[in-house]
């Protein structure tokens, strides 16, 4: 079972990702700021972190950037959620090493092949 960290400080869409990711396959672990997040990925070594832009505390690129700095997060998919739609926000998230990431809303028949892709489980 792969293990998913979501972070994002908006308890509704922590729920539709966890709503999207239920299955048998992920272990689904939810944080409300990115630094609870950095927290909780130096305890446990995900397979996955998605996270928003947008949170108090770290942001999204804050938290990418302070994980790839762990041994245990240099090769994980890192995907950042925003509804910034910009080539600045995307060449921030590549810089600060993350794997992809989605425009909000978040839509169900894009996010979980992704995922699965990243994954290997597909």
């Amino acid at each position: 079972m792969k293990k998913i960290l979501v972070v994002d400080d908006q308890l509704a869409m922590r729920n539709m990702f966890k709503k999207i990711l239920t299955s048998d396959k992920f272990q689904i672990e939810l944080a409300e700021d990115g630094t609870l997040a950095y927290r909780a990925a130096q305890l446990v070594d995900y397979d996955m972190v998605i996270t928003d832009y947008y949170m108090p505390h770290l942001n999204g690129i804050e938290l990418t950037d302070k994980l790839r700095a762990l041994k245990a997060y240099i090769g994980i998919p890192i995907l950042i959620v925003s509804t910034a739609k910009n080539t600045k926000f995307k060449e921030e998230a590549k810089g600060a090493g993350a794997t992809g990431w989605f425009s909000k809303p978040i839509k169900q028949d894009e996010l979980l092949p992704t995922v699965l892709q990243l994954l290997n489980l597909r």
